[in-house]
Formats: C-alpha cells, sequence, structure tokens
C-alpha cells in the first residue's frame, strides 16, 4: 500500500467536488458533501492538515464512485 498524501481540508474538498460529490450544508467547523446515496463529512479547519484515516475513507470512497 502506497503511503497517503497528507492534504489538508482546501485540497480534499477539491478532490471531493472534482468526483462529483455536492455540498449540500455546513455545520459548525464541518462540512457535509453527497453524491447520491454516499456522504462525506470533512471537518474543515483551514490551514491544518488532516488526519490520515480521513484521508484514507476519502480515497476509498473516491475510488468506490470511480468503478
Amino acid at each position: 500500500m502506497p503511503k497517503l498524501p497528507r492534504l489538508t481540508s482546501e485540497e480534499a474538498e477539491k478532490l471531493l467536488l472534482k468526483s462529483g460529490f455536492q455540498h449540500i450544508r455546513s455545520r459548525g467547523s464541518h462540512r457535509i458533501y453527497q453524491k447520491g446515496r454516499e456522504r462525506f463529512v470533512l471537518p474543515f479547519h483551514k490551514g491544518k492538515t488532516l488526519h490520515p484515516k480521513i484521508i484514507k475513507s476519502l480515497f476509498e470512497l473516491i475510488e468506490d464512485e470511480s468503478s
């Protein structure tokens, strides 16, 4: 398994929007994106890098949607 990249929330948001997810709402510092029945909650703290587990689930979701 290759090493996961370190992403900020802005970079992760670009990946989600590029793969067809839509920003449906925000609650506090979290933004909720949806595509069909799939939903992803992205913690949005400007300038901070995301936890590797969040990045892993993001890439798994995008990979499943593209298949």
